[in-house]
This record gives structure tokens, C-alpha cells and sequence, in this order.
């Protein structure tokens, strides 16, 4: 008898092990399955006069093939895997956006001022005119198409976070059901294989879009945590998270903020950006909150360049009827100071440009730490700067070409949004037309004196409203009166301002009368700048004159001296020191900058990610040629089991036999 219940026990625990290796056969293919494996152990002997006596085999357990250490290694490396991939891929698009090549926004801007070219050539010839208007309405368009698709990516990627969300709450409550059945199915002292891989995917999956740290309990349950601290799982309870604009400043911020949701609470916590370690939703926000804006600041901030140079540029010349020229793009109106919801004083600050050519690419939070102290802080890269009084917080906005006016009192705590170029780009669009428009000539021209004896000659004469505002010369005009000498000066009749020196910036105010000359020094009178050559001798005089005075008769229209200066805007810096023709270049080598950093850091993250899955893989995953052997190993312990109770059945048969007779 013990010898066929020593062949019953090894055949049943054969076929365990039979059953095992084909389930692992049978799941080679299924997501999250970790390879099973049975253990063994021999059932305790009878002891007799001769020694124990072996009474078989039992199966002890189920054995879960699984590293927790790599399983969680290979969790946290596929987050930030995850992260960097949903970034870059969003950092490619923008990208697009500041592409260069001939269907781009810099070969548009490039053609709109080269077109000044044949204005300069021709100031007569009114196709030469309309290329220029072409040029102008052309680039204004390609800008709205770029702030247009800025706001199409914007608009996708909160849909992704969305989406990413609601996965995220559905893992959430799939984990907690899973923990209920793992710690109901604990009461039997055997660990719920299948329910432990599931359980396991579900945390992978979730890792996918938010990464986690895991604390096991002593019921079998496991604690998921999200931002460091916040339980995202507790046991068989989920909390939730959502996606939505910021406390402070809502919708104007251009930004999106990730909420945390206690089960059965009302109350939202804000959590940090920076904590949230790897994930879609981490990469996603850095994204929108970094990436994207800085796309739409520098965007903005050209379209903001563009436009009010070009205007002003215009409005100091005379167009082909001798009119002053009007506006060519729509005027740039900065957004005001967005307070915070949580202000709680009545403050307010007030905002203009002073200095589109000083304008950097960023906005601005304004935290006040008292009523006239406190921080501000650059975004996107986060920089902040102390204040001390007001003048301090008008200073930094002046150095950066805003002019702020506080309307205070400001309370502890009080806070403001400054982002004055919001969708200036989106804005834009050209107002001027007909040929005529285009202010190609100066308002004023010059007249060397009839009995000049030196050899003082006109370099060149230019409206430049800088740095008072343009003011024509009276009818007898402004006369620069020279005197010869080492060196030589001169005097001014007929001007209402005093000459400045516009060679330096900002524009010095000479000394004199009289004033001292130099050879080629750009002389700032009255918004308007001349420069002049040569040696004069006394006697020698310059006048310079409103352009369409009768006397001149109709020299305006064949002058360029405005369209020059319109074309030398191409040359002019404005964007941290860039000029306008490299304006562009400097903007896409900025976004490609970022872009190439973060697919170095996605490469860099994947294959370590790869390298982490594939040494889980190795302890947890079915090798069919393993399971193989296995079965052949296990049928023939089966078959000599089965032998082995057919042996003992055989003996029992012919002791009964014996017996009976």
C-alpha cells in the first residue's frame, strides 16, 4: 500500500509540473506573465526497526520567477523613458514651426526686406512698391500661421494630458480592485501568481505615464505613491488626479498644472512639476510649461520687433503724395499685468513698450514680499531677481524695454503675470495696400551752402525719431554754420532741440555751442540724424529743410532716404544683440538646440530602459527551449510514476491472490 501511495503522490506531483510548464508555454506571449515553476518537497518518512522509510514527493508551491529589485528598476527606467520620448516628440513639431528653408518664416522675413532693394533702385516705380507691400502682408500671414500652429500643438498636447489622466485614474482603480483579491486570496497561505503579474502590469502601465514608488504591506496589498508622497493607492482605495490651469493665474498663464484628489474629498493639491520624476504626463507639462512657451516668446517677441520698427520707420517718411507715411502692420498692443486670483489688495501695474529691440523672450512673475519689495521672476528658465523699492521693479522693466507704472498700495503675498507679447504674432496682419503708401523718401533734405569753399560733403540724412520725436525744420530750415579749424565746430539756427551725438548709445547731447565736428559723426537734431564729410572751412554751411517745402519741388519722390533706412533694419540688432536678418536663424538654432538635447537624453534613457527590460525579462520571461526540456523531463517522471503505480497495483493483485487460496 505505501508503495502505490508513493506512485499516486509522484504522479500527481509530476502532473503539477506538467500542468506548470505548459501554462508557461501556453502564456510565452502574454504581457506581464512571469514564468512558474514548481518546488518540490518529499513527504517525511515511517520510521521503522530498519530505518525511515521514504513515503513520496508533495508539491510545495507555485514558485513566481520574479526579481523585485529589477521589476522596479525596469519600471522607474521605462518612466523616464516614456517621459523624454512624449517630449521630444512634441519638441520636434515646434521645431517644425522655426524650420527653415524657402516655404519658412525667416525666408520671408529675408524677402520682405530685400525688397526694399528695388524701392531704393526705383522709389518711382510702383510695382517695385507693391513687391514690398506683397512681402510685408506675406510675412504677417506666415506669422499667423506659425502662432497658429503653436496653438495647434498646445491644444493636442492638453488633450494627450487629458487622455493620459483618465488612463491614469482607470489604473488606479484597476490596482486597488487587484490588491482586494490578492489579500483575500492571501488567507490560504499561497501567493496569487497570476494575481501578483497582473497587479505588476498594472504598475508598469501606470509607469507609463506617471512614475511610482510602491510600498508592500503585510496583507499582500501595495501602497502606490505619485510625486513623492502622495498615495495614489492606498490598499483597496484610489485617488484621482486631473489636469488643469494653474490657482493663480488660470488660463492666462499659457500653462497646466497637475491635481491630486484624496477619495472623498473636494479639496485639489497642486503638485510640483519637479516632482513627478519620469512619466508621459511629466515630459507632456515640461513641455507646455517650458518648451511651448518659449516657442511663443520668441515668435512673439519677433512679430513684436517687426512690426513697431517698420511702423516707425514709415511714419517718418513721405509717401508718393507727400503725406506722412501711416502704420504697415497692426499695431502692437501688450497685454496688461494679469493679477492673481489670490491678490488681496486692489494694486495693479500698468504696461507699455519703451524698447522693441530690447525685448527678451520670456514673461514674467511679479511676487511682492511686501508693499514695495518682493521677487520677479523670468519664465521659462526661472531666474528670479529681488527688488528693494519700486524704482528698482521699473529699472529691471526698462532694461528689458518696458516701461511699468505701479498703481499700488500691494499687500504681502500679492502676485502679477506679465507677459506683454502675448499673441502678438497671431495679431499681426498688414494695413497698407496701394503703392503710394510705402513712405520711401526723407521729410527733410539737405542743401550744401552755395559759397562752400571746404570739401564738406552729405553722407547721409535720415528721419530716426531718436532720440526726441521728429520735428520738420521751419521754412527757412536748420542751418549748421561751420568754422574752420583743428578742430573745426559749427552752430545751429532754426532748430527747436539740442544736437545729440547718435553715434553712442544710447545718444549723448554735445557740448556748445559752439559744437565741435568730426568727420562722419552721425548728428541726432530734432528726431532726424545727417552725417557729413570732409573738412569745412569757415564760412561753409549746411541747411537742411522740410522736404516737401515748394522749393523743393517734387524731390521727394524720387528720394529713398527712407527706404534706405527701412532696409537697414535687416542690420539692426534686436534680439539679444541678434539683428533682424539673423534674427530668425538664432530663434530656430534655439529650438533646435532643445530638440537635440532631449533626443540625446531619449536615446540615452531607451536603451537604458531596454537594457533594465531585458535583464527582467531574463529571470521573469518563458524560454520555449527551457519549458521544452522541461516537459520531456517531466513526462518521463510521469511515465515512471505511472509504471510505478502499476507495479505496486500488480503486487497488491497477487498478494490478494496469495491469500485467498
Amino acid at each position: 500500500m505505501s508503495l502505490l501511495n508513493v506512485g499516486s503522490r509522484a504522479l500527481l506531483a509530476n502532473q503539477v509540473a506538467l500542468q506548470t510548464a505548459g501554462n508557461n508555454i501556453a502564456n510565452v506571449n502574454t504581457q506581464g506573465y512571469s514564468r512558474q515553476s514548481v518546488v518540490l518537497q518529499t513527504v517525511p518518512g515511517q520510521f521503522t526497526g530498519g530505518g525511515y522509510i521514504g513515503k513520496g514527493v508533495d508539491v510545495a508551491t507555485i514558485l513566481r520567477n520574479q526579481s523585485e529589485l529589477l521589476t522596479r528598476q525596469a519600471s522607474a527606467a521605462a518612466s523616464v523613458d516614456a517621459s523624454d520620448s512624449a517630449r521630444v516628440e512634441r519638441l520636434r513639431q515646434l521645431q517644425d514651426v522655426f524650420s527653415g528653408g524657402a516655404s519658412g518664416l525667416g525666408a520671408a522675413i529675408n524677402d520682405m526686406m530685400n525688397a526694399f532693394s528695388d524701392v531704393v533702385n526705383s522709389p518711382t516705380d510702383l510695382t517695385a512698391r507693391n513687391i514690398v507691400l506683397t512681402r510685408i502682408d506675406e510675412t504677417a500671414k506666415r506669422m499667423v500661421g506659425a502662432s497658429d500652429r503653436l496653438d495647434e500643438i498646445a491644444a493636442t498636447v492638453t488633450e494627450q494630458l487629458k487622455g493620459d489622466i483618465k488612463a491614469i485614474n482607470l489604473l488606479a482603480q484597476n490596482i486597488a480592485g487587484v490588491n482586494d483579491q490578492i489579500a483575500r486570496a492571501k488567507g490560504n497561505g499561497q501567493p496569487a501568481n497570476d494575481l501578483l503579474d497582473q497587479r505588476d502590469q498594472l504598475i508598469r502601465n501606470l509607469n507609463q505615464h506617471i512614475q511610482t514608488t510602491q510600498v508592500a504591506a503585510d496583507d499582500g496589498t501595495v501602497s502606490v505613491f505619485v510625486a513623492g508622497s502622495q498615495p495614489l493607492v492606498l490598499g483597496n482605495q484610489a485617488a484621482s488626479l486631473s489636469i488643469d490651469d494653474p490657482q493663480d493665474f488660470g488660463a492666462a498663464s499659457g500653462q497646466k498644472r497637475l491635481y491630486f484628489q484624496q477619495p472623498g474629498s473636494s479639496t485639489k493639491a497642486e503638485l510640483g512639476e519637479s516632482t513627478l520624476g519620469g512619466g508621459s504626463v511629466a515630459g507632456l507639462l515640461r513641455f507646455q510649461n517650458s518648451d511651448l512657451q518659449e516657442g511663443y516668446q520668441l515668435l512673439n517677441r519677433m512679430a513684436t520687433a517687426i512690426s513697431l520698427n517698420l511702423n516707425q520707420q514709415n511714419q517718418l517718411g513721405l509717401t508718393l503724395d507727400g503725406s506722412m507715411g501711416q502704420a504697415l502692420l497692426s499695431d502692437v498692443v501688450p497685454v496688461q499685468p494679469q493679477p492673481a486670483i489670490t491678490n488681496t489688495s486692489a494694486g495693479s501695474l500698468a504696461l507699455s513698450i519703451s524698447d522693441p529691440n530690447k525685448l527678451p523672450a520670456s514673461s514674467y512673475v511679479v511676487v511682492f514680499t511686501g508693499g514695495t519689495t518682493g521677487t520677479i521672476t523670468a519664465q521659462p528658465n526661472g531666474q528670479a531677481q529681488a527688488f528693494a523699492n519700486m524704482a528698482d521693479l521699473q529699472t529691471f522693466f526698462s532694461d528689458r524695454g518696458l516701461q511699468v507704472t505701479p498703481g499700488g498700495p500691494f499687500n504681502a503675498n500679492d502676485q502679477f503675470f506679465v507677459n506683454p507679447l502675448k499673441n502678438a504674432a497671431g495679431k499681426m496682419q498688414a494695413l497698407q495696400f496701394s503703392p503710394g503708401q510705402l513712405a520711401a523718401a526723407n521729410p527733410v533734405n539737405a542743401a550744401m551752402g552755395a559759397s562752400n569753399a571746404g570739401s564738406l560733403q552729405l553722407a547721409s540724412l535720415k528721419a530716426s525719431g531718436e532720440p526726441a520725436p521728429l520735428t520738420l525744420p521751419p521754412a527757412a530750415g536748420v542751418v549748421l554754420s561751420f568754422t574752420g579749424g583743428t578742430p573745426a565746430t559749427f552752430t545751429l539756427t532754426g532748430n527747436t532741440g539740442a544736437p545729440f551725438d547718435a553715434s553712442t548709445t544710447p545718444p549723448t547731447p554735445l557740448a556748445g555751442p559752439p559744437y565741435t565736428f568730426a568727420s562722419g559723426q552721425a548728428i541726432s537734431i530734432d528726431g532726424w540724424e545727417i552725417k557729413l564729410g570732409g573738412t569745412p572751412k569757415t564760412g561753409d554751411s549746411v541747411t537742411v529743410g522740410n522736404a516737401t517745402d515748394p522749393q523743393y519741388g517734387d524731390w521727394y519722390k524720387r528720394n529713398t532716404g527712407n527706404a534706405d533706412a527701412m532696409m537697414a533694419l535687416r542690420d539692426t540688432p534686436m534680439f539679444d544683440g541678434a539683428t533682424l536678418s539673423d534674427g530668425f536663424a538664432g530663434a530656430m538654432a534655439q529650438i533646435g538646440t532643445r530638440t537635440q538635447s532631449a533626443q540625446f537624453a531619449a536615446e540615452l534613457s531607451s536603451s537604458f530602459a531596454a537594457n533594465l527590460e531585458r535583464d527582467r525579462t531574463a529571470v521573469s520571461g518563458v524560454n520555449l527551449d527551457e519549458e521544452a526540456a522541461r516537459l520531456i523531463q517531466y513526462q518521463q517522471a510521469y511515465q515512471a510514476s505511472a509504471k510505478m503505480v502499476q507495479i505496486a497495483q500488480s503486487v497488491f493483485d497477487t498478494l490478494i491472490q496469495t491469500m485467498g487460496r
